[in-house]
């Protein structure tokens, strides 16, 4: 496959052990499907902020016994809040409302094979989440030169603070974890993928590609 000027921008952007780290990029038909629809793309990459926060302050409330995971938790869901509050201003500016919209079936795709035991449920989840913030960065930096300077700027923004979060959590993975990671962190990838090249009937922010 030949990298269209978007991928090789994306590759400017990223760096080299984020873009391993994903074991495929996103598909250009994804691209044009997010461009055809710019009011789901804005109202559902508020949900994905706001759940980001969620999910974060969940791990705070349930692993108080990591003083690391609760150090970094705590960071990020005061950033994925931030994000979430400029989304809904860009939002607003642009005369979108902001709704609910059902959740693509990426995440739950994902934690659908998380082990019932800790710690590895725990470093699961926190592999999880490393994929969403690396896959949530890929996407940010593919739909950069296709974007207005206002929304191109607030996204490579995301692109750096996005790129910490997915740093953290797999670094929270190697911490808690009994043993070497990399075999699950594999298989991840391998999940992961087969969700981001699929066919999906509804264009959302993690969503595969158009039916």
């Amino acid at each position: 496959m030949h990298d269209t000027p978007d991928m090789m921008s994306r590759d400017s952007l990223l760096p080299a052990d984020l873009l391993a780290f994903l074991a495929c990029p996103t598909p250009d038909a994804w691209v044009a499907w997010a461009l055809d629809n710019p009011e789901l793309l804005l109202i559902d990459h508020a949900q994905c902020e706001k759940k980001a926060a969620s999910t974060a302050m969940s791990l705070l409330y349930r692993y108080v016994d990591q003083p690391l995971l609760l150090t970094k938790m705590s960071q990020l869901a005061r950033e994925e809040l931030l994000h979430f509050e400029q989304v809904v201003k860009l939002m607003e500016a642009r005369g979108i409302a902001y709704r609910h919209l059902s959740a693509s079936r990426y995440a739950e795709g994902l934690r659908r094979h998380l082990r019932p035991q800790e710690p590895e449920r725990l470093v699961d989840i926190l592999i999880i989440g490393a994929f969403i913030e690396a896959r949530s960065c890929e996407r940010f930096a593919r739909l950069i030169p296709h974007l207005d300077d206002e929304l191109a700027k607030f996204y490579r923004s995301l692109v750096k603070s996005e790129g910490r979060h997915y740093e953290d959590y797999i670094m929270l993975a190697r911490h808690v974890a009994a043993e070497p990671i990399d075999d699950r962190v594999a298989f991840f990838a391998e999940r992961e993928a087969e969700l981001i090249v699929a066919p999906d009937e509804a264009f959302r922010f993690h969503s595969g590609v158009p039916v």
